[in-house]
This record gives structure tokens, C-alpha cells and sequence, in this order.
């Protein structure tokens, strides 16, 4: 029998038109599967990204007034140097964010304004697939998107977003969680590895407190490495994985 992590991935499902990406900070995407998103919107296809937080807790040097704005600005434009120009944040408290009704319905309410067959999140499980420890705002916000996408086509729950004119949206078709230490699907990188560099690099200032390596030799070694490390289970073609859920 063949071991799981000697299994071939497989591509990502690709008859979708429009994606939304729920992640709990500034950077998560960029860390997680900015290379898939430029590949996508260059086929044409619609990518938002949704954050809970504002990342404002992020720098110590900086207090968080200071600090939201600043990640903000370069969330934005990380994201657009991967076609992406829809940006929306919930101002869930970055550190505390709480799995619980309110953030479902915040990405439920998302969702239905949306309408993506797809829904992208990042790793929700305590560990990073060993010892490291996830951060609880990560394994909140993953666990609320995979029960929002549900949520969403619900109209009995929180019925609320049908007074506030949010019709039921039951088309969500995947959940593809970033970063998941059991993944089951891939998207070559190559195409999108170099936007993805410089999209993860517009988060100098996050960057420059985090790491004393010099930023672009971090984004570069850190994104490379990932990808090369997929190649084996994806044609020895290096990779962005997901563990995708259907509904």
C-alpha cells in the first residue's frame, strides 16, 4: 500500500469563475498561495480576499493605531500585484480573534455577497503538521470558513442577512485550505512564483521586524522552498498545495 506522503497530488479542480479568501491576518496569503492566485487571475478569473484582522498586533515596535493602517496599505498592495483589487476586512481584534457565531456569520455574510464556487483558507489545525503550534486566530478563521461556506446557503441560519438583503449563496462547490500539512490537490507555481516573491515582499515593514535576513532573499527562499518541496508529489513540478474539501 502506498504511503500518503508518497501519493500524487492532484490539480485543482479549475471549472470556477470566482474565488474569495478568508484568512485571519495581512500576510497569510502572501505566505500561503499567492502564486496560485496570480495564475488564476491571469486565466481570467476572480479572486477577493476577506481578512479578519487588520494585523495590528503584528509589530511590537508599533502600536496597533499605527500598525493597521500600515499592514493594511500593504496588504492592498500585495494583493495587487497578483490581479486581486478586492480587499475587505471584518476588524476582528488581530491575537483574539474567537471561533463562535459572530465570525461565522461575518464570512457567511461575505460569501453570500460573493458568490464564489470557490473558498481558499489557511490552516486550521492546532500544528503546522509536527510541533509547530498554529496561532489561534489562524485555526479560528479556518474553522469559521469551512462551517461558513455551509452557513451561507442556509437562510435559517442567521436569518438576519436576508433582512440585510444577503440571499442565500449554496454554490460554494470547494473549500481549499492553504498550508495543510495533509494536502490532496496543487497548483504549479512556476507560472506565478515571481509575482508571489513580490507580492509577500510588500509587507516590508512586517518583514524587516520579523527576520534580520534581507527581505527579498526572505520572501524568495521562503516561497521556493515550499514550492520545491511539493515538487516531488506533483510531477517534480515545484507547487502551492491545498487540502481541498468538497460540498
Amino acid at each position: 500500500m502506498t504511503d500518503h506522503v508518497n501519493d500524487q497530488l492532484q490539480p485543482m479542480p479549475d471549472d470556477w469563475r470566482r474565488a474569495l479568501a478568508v484568512v485571519a491576518h495581512p500576510d497569510d496569503l502572501e505566505y500561503g498561495c499567492a502564486a496560485a492566485v496570480a495564475s488564476w487571475t491571469d486565466g481570467g478569473r476572480e479572486v477577493a480576499y476577506l481578512l479578519a484582522t487588520r494585523g495590528e498586533a503584528g509589530i511590537d515596535t508599533l502600536d496597533p493605531a499605527t500598525c493597521g493602517p500600515l499592514r493594511e496599505r500593504e496588504q492592498r498592495a500585495g494583493a495587487a500585484v497578483v490581479g486581486v483589487t478586492e480587499v475587505e476586512f471584518l476588524d476582528h481584534r488581530d491575537g483574539v480573534v474567537e471561533y463562535g457565531l459572530g465570525l461565522r456569520r461575518d464570512i457567511a455574510a461575505a460569501i453570500r455577497r460573493h458568490r464564489p464556487e470557490l473558498v481558499i483558507t489557511l490552516n486550521h489545525r492546532d500544528t503546522w503538521g509536527s510541533t509547530v503550534w498554529n496561532t489561534p486566530d489562524h485555526v479560528a478563521v479556518g474553522r469559521a470558513t469551512l462551517d461558513a461556506a455551509g452557513d451561507a446557503g442556509n437562510r435559517w441560519i442567521f436569518p438576519e442577512l436576508v433582512e440585510q438583503g444577503l440571499e442565500p449563496w449554496d454554490g460554494v462547490r470547494w473549500v481549499a485550505v492553504a498550508g495543510s500539512s495533509s494536502p490532496t490537490h496543487a497548483v504549479d507555481a512556476t507560472p506565478g512564483m515571481e509575482r508571489a516573491i513580490r507580492s509577500l515582499l510588500e509587507h516590508r515593514a512586517y518583514i524587516e521586524v520579523l527576520t534580520d535576513q534581507d527581505p527579498e532573499e526572505h520572501c524568495r527562499t521562503f516561497l521556493t522552498a515550499n514550492a520545491q518541496a511539493a515538487a516531488a508529489r506533483f510531477g517534480g513540478r515545484p507547487a502551492v498545495t491545498f487540502e481541498v474539501f468538497s460540498r
